[in-house]
């Protein structure tokens, strides 16, 4: 006898997810979270997804990857891994990885994700590096420019939010765009001969009542006039930036 179409339709709903073969335990160390992951990292690990996030959610400042038990791993464990990171940046925490086992290695090594999972604290770790094939490493001048690449990132990573900061400070001072506080910024830092990042540190500290040095508010106020005559913003917002608040950030150096 034929097989209804209501019996038929419910094949369809059937849960079709590949299996996890992956574990995870987790054991709060100070300030960090050690997890110790086993099993096979495919893509049946995603389902430890939720798990590893709120593991991320309760540590202090990240979580530290014991990865030696995990015995195959493929693009879907390391989408898994790289997913887990992403999540711990935007909550400004990091993810190490501070064992792994010849399969994992071999995988972050290939396709340069290795760097990735490594921080100044862990940058000496006592981890094995998997064997890989001598035809399939990265030249020496490729892997110095990743390890370049890292670096930049990292102190982009930490430098990034006091710069921002700081734009926000010339932006709701002098009323500008947020393309012509960067500008300012960018022309001031340029003029002083001071990195933007401890230019950025001075105008904070303008915040709490530090006295701003006199270059630099001098070149501030030529890099803001400069922009205000090339900006396409209406003459009458002009005339609102004007009357601005700019003492309130860049208080005037003290009488003589």
């Amino acid at each position: 006898m034929p097989e209804s179409v209501h019996s038929a339709q419910r094949l369809t709903t059937l849960d079709a997810r590949p299996p996890c073969l992956a574990t995870i335990e987790a054991e709060v160390a100070g300030e960090r979270t050690d997890v110790t992951c086993r099993g096979e990292f495919d893509i049946g690990a995603q389902a430890l997804q939720t798990e590893l996030y709120a593991v991320l959610d309760r540590s202090a400042t990240g979580v530290d990857l014991d990865l030696s038990g995990v015995g195959f791993c493929d693009c879907g464990g390391l989408n898994l891994l790289l997913d887990l990171r992403r999540e711990a940046l935007a909550q400004g925490k990091t993810v190490t990885v501070q064992a792994y086992s010849p399969a994992v290695g071999r995988l972050l090594e290939l396709t340069g994700a290795r760097e990735l999972f490594v921080t100044e604290d862990s940058a000496h770790s006592d981890a094995p590096a998997a064997p890989v094939p001598e035809a399939w490493s990265r030249p020496k001048e490729v892997d110095q420019e990743l390890r370049l690449e890292v670096d930049q990132l990292r102190r982009a990573m930490r430098t990034r939010p006091t710069i921002d900061v700081a734009r926000g400070i010339v932006m709701a001072t002098f009323a500008l765009s947020a393309e012509d506080a960067w500008t300012v910024l960018v022309t001031a830092s340029q003029n002083t001969n001071t990195k933007l990042y401890h230019l950025a540190q001075d105008l904070l500290g303008a915040v709490d009542g530090t006295q701003v040095p006199e270059e630099l508010r001098q070149q501030i106020a030529v890099a803001v006039a400069k922009v205000r005559e090339t900006s396409t913003t209406p003459s009458g917002d002009v005339a609102e930036r004007e009357t601005g608040p700019e003492t309130q950030c860049l208080p005037p150096p003290p009488a003589a």
